[in-house]
């Protein structure tokens, strides 16, 4: 009779921890997520029409000198797949990180970046980042402006309402989302 009981009683606290943490617990976090952030809650898919164009929240490759590029990444931004966070875990020193900053240096040398800010050449940590800094967008505004044949000042009041300010006001550095700035230079400037 004991083991009957005591079956009773775990598979009663089973329910109660279930009902606890798959129903009590997600419940107010689902509605804080809608109700303060429904943005990056919901994917934070940027849509043009009916077209999903990609998440905001997630680095796109641009290889056009029409376009501002990206910071590299470790994975492949778009490869048909869900993107894995992913960085590269090479050292400093180890051979094929020298070698794949050396070949960026050099395209971006070539393209008329001669001290290229440093997010223009190394990849985050997560390899997802689609954001560079406001020096790497300023950096590139030339080789826009004489793609698009744009004014540099209309390109740095582009880069300047693509900047976002520190999180809270106190976390991280200001930062350009790629993405969002080049869809409105392809709005501006198809």
């Amino acid at each position: 009779m004991t083991l009957f009981r005591d079956a009773l009683r775990a598979l009663r606290l089973t329910a109660v921890l279930w009902l606890l943490t798959v129903v009590l617990y997600p419940l107010p976090l689902l509605a804080i997520g809608q109700g303060l952030f429904p943005f990056q809650a919901n994917g934070s898919l940027l849509r043009v029409n009916t077209q999903v164009l990609g998440s905001a929240l997630i680095g796109q490759p641009f290889a056009s000198k029409r376009y501002f590029w990206s910071r590299p990444s470790a994975i492949a931004y778009s490869t048909g797949d869900a993107p894995i966070s992913s960085p590269s875990n090479l050292g400093p020193t180890n051979p094929d990180l020298v070698k794949r900053i050396t070949e960026a240096s050099q395209m971006l040398q070539v393209a008329g970046l001669q001290d290229p800010a440093p997010d223009l050449l190394y990849s985050s940590g997560s390899g997802l980042d689609p954001h560079i800094s406001p020096a790497a967008a300023v950096q590139q505004i030339e080789r826009v402006s004489a793609a698009r044949r744009l004014s540099p000042d209309q390109l740095r009041q582009l880069v300047r309402r693509h900047t976002e300010s520190r999180s809270l006001g106190l976390l991280g550095e200001p930062r350009v989302n790629v993405l969002t700035l080049n869809l409105e230079l392809d709005r501006l400037a198809p």
